[in-house]
């Protein structure tokens, strides 16, 4: 197993004939998928996915893959493929095409509805071509072939990339439901067949190579769904991803058979549901859908909501709920349903929401207590099978955390991929293709692009100051000099604020502060810069002290 390091090179000259893999995000972290694949001068960018801000990331609404190793050269690009409509595989193609808005962007049908939506709000509007399963089509220097796979949504596509150099397949996220809702199974007949023409590396999704078997059918939630359903007395709160369709026909199905009627709360949830309903991949009887605002006149027995907030996301509709900063109260005896896996990094958040709505009297059923969700991921028995299928020659695990990879490089070697043919990489880690042999040849830059309001960005510094104020609290000082002398008039001012406010009173640390002030003059010392530093640096040896903290320090200087 060769595994990348960080202090890689930039990488060479790509050789004519070979090609170049480079990951801009997905290596290490769940979300923020992006692959783009460089062959005779040209680019193909496999999915644009953003990642969720965890709770250190305060105040920034998503996080995007680096394009700057793009940068001069969007140009080359002959298409961004869409695997399917996940917000982490085509969250980010609106902040790209506004880089270069005539990209042809290529899904499938549900897939690409998903994007227009999205593009709406950014006011951007895509060249488009759709595939389906069984379509081969050439993009510039790219020969795409396009396979069925089974996963949370429909639509699902692998995609195998043919070039000079070789055959590379894609799974995107994928699991082997034998049973699928939608009785679309992956396609493993496809597989078995490009195993066959070789696969000369093979990117496979990680994310469940850790659990062993095989990923439970969603037709086995049915029942435990409806035993949720018959034990509920009052008004029944499904939370859900809002593109998680499969789970949403199943409520629905549920809600029907129990005679109740259903209302969609949050604006995704309204959207994408209305999309997966006019192409006809949500099937809802006549009668059953009612707006969020009628449900209020209906005994609460009657009555489904289904709403985003799965996550714990801040400001979802769940989270609102259980913060009694929403419309819809929740009350004692009412039943939530958490219809979602759990993502890495949200447990936390997750866990606040939980105690919330119990708080409020809600009983709380989620993956931890109930089967009320499976996974839309291959688990390592179905990795196996479909090693053992494709035969490939090069492995490249991607979509995971680094145990997730590492996982899937171990089961990669267990059924005969030499070690030195098992590529674990990280983000902007670049693996060449070139003479039928692979191997990690450099690292381009590639860091995290944070989305806060309008302001796109590297934002570490700011993130610093951030959890520094939220984890350590603020201090200001006031202090006013003698124009032209520097001494102190009178004692300075001190204001504290956040974690470090109830640490007072600050007549010690006002009196250190006065000294320093009178030292400093005494020395020559009027640059106000350089006071405001002696201030700053008087009471953070202060605080450190007394309190152990380190709150930021702003020390403002006034001259008379």
């Amino acid at each position: 197993m060769v595994s990348a390091v960080s202090q890689l090179p930039l990488p060479p000259d790509l050789p004519a004939g070979a090609l170049r893999v480079v990951a801009l995000g997905g290596l290490g972290e769940i979300g923020r998928n992006m692959t783009v694949f460089e062959y005779d001068g040209r680019l193909l960018i496999i999915d644009c996915g953003v990642l969720f801000p965890e709770d250190q990331h305060h105040g920034v609404d998503l996080i995007l893959p680096d394009f700057s190793w793009l940068a001069g050269r969007l140009d080359a690009v002959d298409a961004i493929v869409l695997t399917h409509g996940h917000e982490d595989h085509i969250g980010a193609v609106p902040y790209l095409l506004r880089q270069r808005p005539g990209i042809p962007v290529v899904g499938s049908r549900l897939t690409l509805a998903l994007v227009a939506a999205k593009l709406r709000e950014h006011r951007l509007v895509a060249v488009t071509r759709q595939v389906r399963e069984g379509d081969r089509v050439v993009l510039g220097s790219f020969d795409c072939e396009f396979f069925a796979v089974n996963h949370s949504i429909p639509d699902g596509l692998a995609v195998g990339v043919r070039t000079g150099a070789g055959l590379v397949l894609h799974t995107g996220d994928f699991k082997m439901d034998q049973l699928p809702l939608d009785r679309r199974i992956t396609d493993l007949r496809g597989f078995a067949r490009v195993g066959e023409e070789g696969v000369d590396l093979l990117l496979i999704d990680s994310t469940n190579a850790e659990n062993p078997g095989f990923t439970l059918s969603e037709r086995e939630l049915t029942p435990a769904i409806d035993r949720v359903f018959a034990s509920a007395g009052r008004r029944i709160v499904v939370a859900s991803f809002a593109s998680h369709i499969h789970r949403i026909q199943q409520i629905i199905d549920a809600a029907a058979r129990h005679n109740r009627v259903v209302a969609l709360v949050g604006r995704s949830m309204v959207r994408n549901m209305e999309i997966a309903r006019r192409l006809g991949y949500l099937t809802v009887p006549d009668g059953m859908l009612i707006e969020a605002g009628q449900a209020k006149a209906l005994a609460a027995e009657q009555v489904v909501l289904i709403c985003t907030g799965s996550q714990g996301e801040p400001m979802s509709a769940l989270s609102r709920m259980a913060n009694r900063d929403h419309a819809i109260s929740i009350g004692e005896g009412d039943t939530v349903l958490l219809a979602s896996s759990l993502i890495p990094g949200n447990e936390n958040a997750v866990n606040r929401v939980i105690n919330g709505l119990t708080r409020l009297g809600a009983q709380v059923v989620h993956r931890g207590n109930a089967l009320v969700h499976v996974s839309g991921h291959a688990s390592a028995g179905e990795l196996l099978y479909c090693y053992n299928v494709l035969q490939p020659r090069h492995v490249m695990p991607v979509h995971g955390e680094a145990r997730h990879l590492n996982a899937n490089a171990r089961l990669a070697q267990a059924v005969g991929v030499a070690p030195e043919r098992v590529l674990v990489a990280e983000d902007g880690v670049v693996v060449d293709l070139y003479d039928g042999r692979a191997a990690i040849t450099g690292r381009v830059p590639c860091g995290y692009v944070y989305v806060d309001g309008s302001q796109i960005g590297e934002m570490e510094s700011s993130l610093k100051d951030r959890r520094i104020l939220a984890e350590e609290g603020f201090i200001s000082v006031v202090a006013v000099v003698e124009a032209g002398t520097g001494k102190p008039v009178g004692q300075p001012e001190v204001h504290a604020r956040g974690s470090i406010a109830g640490v007072g009173p600050f007549d010690d640390v006002s009196g250190l502060i006065e000294e320093a002030l009178i030292q400093a003059a005494s020395d020559g010392v009027t640059d106000l810069h350089e006071l405001e530093q002696k201030i700053r640096r008087t009471v953070g040896r202060w605080v450190d002290r007394t309190h152990r903290r380190r709150p930021m320090i702003v020390p403002v200087v006034v001259t008379v």
